[in-house]
């Protein structure tokens, strides 16, 4: 019992000293860590902080429930002194993963004992089993971890890692430490990959997954994401904030050379699954309109007006399937935004498909069909050639004259004016902006639509 005995005095004078001290030893890391940067160094030690008192305290009351079910569970067996034994078990989970197991010892001894059989001792047993179990597997790793900001794997992977190296001591510190670790990792620049491998934040933004969901040809966790998603949004939030972001990256990677072809295929082919699985299950009709409330202003009439005259005009457009075209601009990212475009018009009950990205290619625009076509829509994700764009207007005002062209430009918003063509309409920056500018497009209005300045972010 020396050795014990001694560490414990050795730490409780340490405690005694640094608690006494708090404010020089705290101003003396400020110096270490950088006088010339004190802000960031006042904010990780806060951080860090006010993390250990929420970890110390969600353990505190844990241990505290488990000691009152170990408790409350050995007065129902009979086991004599029960209240003792759960003190006992609460104060012994402060070392994880193996203090329980060394509270059961008394009990199942005592158990044992006194029981005039077995049924006791293998009561005794299961009740100490199936409570650890289910506290050191299931809720402990995800409250911990929702306290501390530590994933629950990396919780694991600590106290693997700290009792390998101090043993016992480590096992009981691992995890404050590797507390400290992530918010170092968060404050520190080059140690960021710390917080990003032990964290329990998303690895990646919701664009990004979506993107690298696109490049391994996994539509089903992108259909998953949709899906939570759209729980709390709406379908233009979702295609504006996740696909077309997503979308843009892979443009990106596009220009710099990046993307064979096969990646390109894969992402169009994702994407037309994806959308596919939006229709089944989130495809709700056209776009209902809210009750009028006609005291809500003057110009409340007017509003209605406007709302009832383009609901018609959604209604006349939709009775025939093909009434917006939707076409690739020149890219096979272009022809994945047009099956998304064309998707949201069918959900606004406007009737509209998606063509292939060679739709303007010389062998196939002459056998283009653009029968019972209201509007052509030419779909660009990236910054299209402005002597292109008006090429392909050229084109398609030659081949049937009674069709209206509008250039979809859902690339970043600073391109949009200097791209424009003569007897097309403009609609720059979101699928939500396009939406919007297709009926006045389709019912003949010329101009430019331009997306605001507000940007839609994934919550």
């Amino acid at each position: 019992m020396l050795s014990p005995l001694t560490t414990t005095g050795i730490v409780v004078i340490f405690v005694t000293f640094i608690l006494l001290q708090r404010e020089d030893l705290r101003n003396r890391l400020v110096r270490l860590a950088g006088s010339g940067d004190i802000q960031r160094t006042t904010a990780a030690l806060d951080d860090a902080g006010k993390r250990l008192s929420k970890l110390f305290l969600t353990q505190i009351i844990f241990n505290a429930v488990f000691g009152l079910a170990i408790g409350a569970g050995l007065e129902l067996i009979g086991v004599p002194s029960a209240p003792l034994w759960g003190l006992i078990a609460m104060i012994l989970r402060f070392v994880p993963y193996i203090g329980a197991l060394i509270s059961a010892i008394f009990p199942l001894t005592l158990a044992a004992a006194v029981g005039d059989g077995w049924e006791m001792l293998l009561l005794t047993a299961l009740l100490f089993v199936v409570l650890e179990l289910l506290a050191g597997q299931v809720i402990e790793p995800l409250v911990y971890g929702h306290s501390s900001g530590l994933s629950p794997v990396a919780i694991i992977l600590s106290a693997s890692f700290w009792t390998w190296l101090w043993g016992p001591v480590g096992l009981v510190i691992a995890t404050p430490l590797t507390v400290c670790l992530v918010v170092v990792g968060r404050h520190v620049e080059r140690l960021k990959f710390l917080d990003v491998m032990l964290g329990d934040r998303p690895p990646l933004s919701p664009p990004q997954l979506v993107y690298q969901r696109m490049l391994a040809g996994d539509p089903l966790e992108a259909a998953e994401q949709a899906d939570d998603f759209l729980k709390g949004a709406s379908l233009e939030d979702y295609c504006d904030a996740i696909l077309l972001e997503g979308l843009r990256l892979a443009e990106a990677d596009r220009r710099l050379g990046h993307l064979d072809e096969e990646r390109l295929d894969r992402i169009v082919s994702t994407v037309d699954e994806l959308v596919a699985h939006l229709e089944a299950h989130h495809g709700a009709g056209a776009v209902s309109l809210a009750p009028p409330d006609m005291s809500f202003s003057p110009g409340a009439a007017i509003a209605i007006e406007q709302a009832r005259a383009q609901r018609q005009l959604i209604e006349e457009s939709s009775t025939s399937p093909r009434s917006v075209l939707c076409i690739p601009g020149s890219s096979k990212l272009d022809e994945a935004a047009a099956l998304v475009l064309a998707y949201l018009l069918r959900q606004r009950g406007i009737g509209a498909l998606a063509e292939e990205t060679d739709a303007l290619s010389m062998s196939k625009f002459f056998s283009l069909d653009m029968t019972d076509t209201s509007l052509a829509c030419l779909c660009y994700v990236g910054q299209p050639s402005i002597t292109k764009v008006q090429d392909v207007v050229r084109r398609l005002n030659k081949k049937n004259t009674d069709v209206r062209i509008m250039l979809a430009l859902l690339g970043t918003e600073s391109d949009a004016p200097s791209i424009g063509a003569a007897g097309a309409t403009t609609a720059s920056g979101s699928f939500r902006t396009s939406l919007e500018a297709i009926p006045q497009a389709i019912s003949g209005h010329r101009g430019d639509a331009t997306a605001d300045s507000k940007d839609i972010k994934a919550s």
